[in-house]
Order: C-alpha cells, then sequence, then structure tokens
C-alpha cells in the first residue's frame, strides 16, 4: 500500500510536512513531495510493480502529473495498446498507464478501470484537479478544507487533520472535479436480476473468482495469504496454490481457545501451503489497542475487534518475512450474507441489506484490511472484491441468496464441491473472525471496559457524544475516548456502529457480534 495526497491550492508548508509523514509506514521505500502549478502532491512507496526508482510517483507528462495508490489489472495488455498508439512509457508500473488513459478518456477512463484505486490528478492542460476512488473503495481516499477553502485529499483522515477541520471519507465509486462530486458507478445496485440454472450461476460464480485470484498474483514482491480456517480465506488459497504451487499461509490466534487455528492448519495441509502460526496473547492485544485504533481511525466495536488479530498477524509477517503483498478473504459476506441476514424477512429486504453493506465497505471491513495490513507496510489483495465478480453476485437473484438451504453462503460453498478444500471446511459454519481468533480476545475487552468505566462514570462520560454515535456499551465507550485522542471531533467519518439489522426479528442485540444470535449454533466449534 502506498500512501497520496493533493492539495489544489497553496496550503501551510509545515502542516503539510506534519500531516503526510504520518503515513510513511504505507510507503517505507521511497517518499517524494512535488509542487503542482500553485498546488501540491506527496508519495510514500510501498513498491510493488516496477521495483526500481522509474516506478517513483508522481508520474508527469508535460504539465500533468498523478498520484495514485492502487493496482491496476490486466495493464500490460492496456499498456500495448497505449504504445501502439505512440504512447512511451519509462518504468514496469502499473500506474504509469493512468495519463495516457485521461488524455485518451477524460474522466471516463474510471469506469473502464479493471483496479482497485485512491489516484489525484492535476491536468496540466486545463489547470484543473481531479480525485477519484475505485467503486469499492478498496483503497483509502479522504478528503477536506483548509480555512482558507483550498480541497485536499490523502489516503488516511490523519493526513489532513492538521490542515482541515472537517475530514470526511472519499465517496466511492465517484470523482471530484469543478468542486462537485460525480457518481461514475454504483456497483451495489443491479439493473436487473440473473435466473435461471442454479448451476450454471454457481458455475459463474466459480470461474469469476478463480479469475479474481489469478489476476491479484500478479507481483514483483513477494506474496502471502491470510488464512483464518474460514471459507472465504480458505477458498482464497486453494485457489492460488492450484495456480502457483506451493505458497505461503499465515493464521493468527489466541492460544488458549483460537477456533480457527485447526482449521487452518487442516487446510494448510490439504492445499499443501508453507505455513505458520502466530499466537497472540490478551496483554498483546492491550498494549496494541491504542496503535490498532489510531491506525484504523475508528470506533467502531466490530472493527476494532476484529482488527487485533489482523494487525498483530501483519505485524509479525512484516517483521519475521519478506512477505511484502497478502491476499485476503474479505468482501464475501457482504455479497452472499452474515450469520444475522438468515433473519431477513424477504429476498426484497436481504438484497436491500447488500446494497447498504458493499456501499458502506470502506469503513468497515475494508477499512480494517487496508489499515491493519498497510501500517506494517504491507499490500492488501482482496479477490472478493474483484469488480466482475462482485456485479455478478449483486445481480444474482436474492431468493437463490437467502438461506433457505440450511447452510448460509450456499451457493459459494455449491460453487466450489470437488477437490477444493475437505467436505467439514467447505460446508462448516461461519465464525466471525474477531471470535475466531478467540472468544477470550472479546470477553476480556468487555472485562478491561468494566474495570476502566463505574456505571455512573459510563452514563455521564457516553453523553459527552450523544452528537453522533453514542457509545452504548463500555466497550464502545473505550474505543470513543481512544479515537477521539487522535481524531478529536472527526466521529462523523464514520456513519455509525455496525450492528445487524435491528428491524428484523431476531436482530435486536445490543453487541456485534453473532455469538449473541439465537442462530449461532456450530460456528463456535
Amino acid at each position: 500500500m502506498c500512501s497520496i495526497i493533493g492539495c489544489c491550492g497553496k496550503v501551510d508548508e509545515e502542516e503539510f510536512k506534519r500531516g503526510f509523514a504520518r503515513t510513511e509506514n504505507r510507503g517505507p521505500d521511497m517518499s517524494r513531495v512535488m509542487n503542482v502549478d500553485g498546488g501540491v502532491m506527496g508519495f510514500h512507496r510501498l513498491a510493488i510493480m516496477g521495483l526500481d526508482e522509474r516506478g517513483m510517483q508522481p508520474f508527469v507528462r508535460g504539465n500533468s502529473a498523478v498520484v495514485c495508490n492502487g493496482e491496476l489489472y490486466g495493464f500490460r495488455k492496456v499498456k500495448k495498446e497505449l504504445e501502439g498508439r505512440g504512447y512511451i512509457f519509462a518504468s514496469e508500473s502499473d500506474c504509469e498507464i493512468i495519463l495516457p488513459l485521461y488524455k485518451e478518456f477524460g474522466t471516463g477512463m474510471f469506469e473502464k478501470l479493471d483496479a482497485e484505486f485512491a489516484m489525484i490528478i492535476y491536468d496540466g492542460d486545463t489547470g484543473e484537479w481531479i480525485a477519484a476512488r475505485d467503486p469499492i473503495g478498496i483503497r483509502p481516499l479522504y478528503w477536506g478544507r483548509t480555512k482558507d477553502g483550498v480541497m485536499c485529499f490523502a489516503s488516511e483522515p490523519r493526513n489532513l487533520t492538521s490542515l482541515c477541520d472537517k475530514v470526511m471519507p472519499f465517496p466511492p465509486g465517484c470523482y471530484w472535479r469543478r468542486g462537485r462530486f460525480t457518481r461514475y458507478t454504483d456497483i451495489a445496485k443491479a439493473d436487473k436480476f440473473i435466473e435461471g440454472d442454479l448451476d450454471e450461476i454457481c458455475g459463474n460464480i466459480r470461474e469469476k473468482l478463480i479469475a479474481g485470484v489469478e489476476k491479484r498474483l500478479d507481483s514483483d514482491a513477494p506474496m502471502g495469504f491470510l488464512l483464518s480456517g474460514g471459507l472465504d480465506s480458505s477458498l482464497v488459497c486453494s485457489i492460488a496454490a492450484k495456480k502457483m504451487g506451493k505458497i505461503r499461509t499465515f493464521a493468527v490466534g489466541m492460544r488458549k481457545d483460537a477456533i480457527d487455528l485447526k482449521y487452518a492448519k487442516e487446510v494448510a495441509d490439504y492445499i499443501g501451503s508453507e505455513h505458520t502460526e502466530i499466537y497472540m496473547t490478551f496483554e498483546d492485544v492491550l498494549e496494541a489497542l491504542d496503535e490498532v485504533i489510531c491506525n484504523l481511525g475508528t470506533f467502531d466495536i466490530t472493527t476494532i475487534r476484529a482488527s487485533m488479530g489482523m494487525y498483530l498477524i501483519c505485524r509479525a509477517i512484516r517483521r519475521t518475512t519478506d512477505v511484502r503483498v497478502l491476499l485476503t478473504g474479505e468482501i464475501s459476506d457482504e455479497l452472499f450474507g452474515y450469520k444475522y441476514t438468515d433473519f431477513a424477512p424477504s429476498a426484497e429486504e436481504f438484497q436491500k441489506e447488500s446494497e447498504k453493506r458493499v456501499r458502506e465497505l470502506h469503513m468497515y471491513d475494508v477499512l480494517r484490511a487496508d489499515r491493519c495490513i498497510s501500517s506494517n507496510s504491507l499490500e492488501a489483495r482482496v479477490p472478493f472484491g474483484d469488480l466482475d465478480f462482485v456485479r455478478y453476485v449483486m445481480s444474482v437473484n436474492p431468493k437463490l441468496k437467502m438461506n433457505t438451504y440450511g447452510m448460509g453462503k450456499y451457493l459459494l460453498r455449491k460453487a466450489f464441491e470437488g477437490d477444493w478444500l475437505p467436505e467439514n471446511i467447505l460446508w462448516r459454519e461461519k465464525a466471525a473472525f474477531s471470535d475466531a481468533v478467540g472468544h477470550s480476545m472479546v470477553d476480556m475487552l468487555k472485562e478491561e471496559a468494566e474495570k476502566r468505566y463505574t456505571d455512573e462514570q459510563f452514563g455521564k462520560l457516553r453523553k459527552k457524544y450523544s452528537y453522533h454515535c453514542e457509545p452504548f456499551t463500555k466497550e464502545s465507550l473505550m474505543y470513543r475516548e481512544i479515537f477521539e485522542k487522535y481524531y478529536p471531533g472527526q466521529a462523523e467519518m464514520i456513519v455509525d456502529y455496525w450492528m445487524p439489522n435491528r428491524t428484523w426479528k431476531g436482530c435486536d442485540v445490543n453487541d456485534p457480534s453473532a455469538r449473541v444470535l439465537s442462530n449461532y449454533g456450530k460456528s463456535g466449534q
């Protein structure tokens, strides 16, 4: 993951430097700041494609410039087409094709990209600044205005808090130009539903996910795979192992009661990976809590819980291996359903909930994966976020995606029947990652919050935040107070707490964990 920043006019130089320095961990290999026609661009590089200095950004052509944190899939084919039109390239970086594409298609290029990206362009021909973000928001981007009204963009909110009073997430699937945001695509919305043969639909799901994994195996830097032992990460690892041969997998858990470590080992043995187990203690969790929330930039309960294991495993990978790219299993639940979506009262409500979750991914699971991985100077790749795959699954009739089969994510499981995974893994009940690293971790975080606040203190302190997302448990208050230390007054960056749909019967709960739902069943085994 790299870090980008761009200010579309004159800003305080010292505040700019101070803000940009906060995300050097995203791109530790090289840094560059460049003045651009009265404004300024900056880039911290994590070298993944085109590893030598020629791949360093900003890329400049004529009077135009760009910084981009992204992966542009299939770029070599596009590059050859552009070379046929007379463009000359100096590096092996995928992002060097952006300015030629912009020259050819203008802002129309964004909907043509098969990519995850956040970018800032200065158009030297028109004197305009343009910023854009991928349809899901897999790559982070935030915006704010200085007191003088200068528009600023950056990879993380902490880049901008020195410059702007209010910082907000850049909306996915949009570009900014001439003072306004324009949506170029809404990936969550299906124009029409796919009907028909279940075997054909499952076959398409399988082939599109395989393609999504395969295109993400292109890297000039060493690659690894996070393996929780759950369905989603196990499928990513299985597909990769079939394509690459031996891969490196990593799993994390509490030594006492990790649910998934034994399943991850079973998958690793089945696919023949070089497997590493990383154990964590509650002391590790408590010691890293402030650091994790500072890196995340959120107070959301489930995001923080699920980040603890992910952050600690990524830290260990960075410290002890040469791996720089990690593939993960995020974005499956939003497409195929959570445990709580078993309670959806209708297909229409299921689809509506799925659309909401996909549109908000950039504030929750996608944010978690980005920050836990990038803060440890690694790059995340998310095959379930492949644009073709997401568009297809969101277009499948929701009646087929609802759990009428006695097993959630039935379509995905059926799609990979065969020799992809052991049967007991393929048809295993889902456990949430924050629980799967060990039930004791969440229980001890709750106990820690109980120690920090009496009932009287909780009742008083929570009211400080009644203007937005008032804490409703002592644990949520603990996270909010840590968040406010690093991002005072910036809580509106997160729209709400991630919770099951409380309007549905069976989902009116006071904790985001699937453990509190009546259908949790064998998920905790």
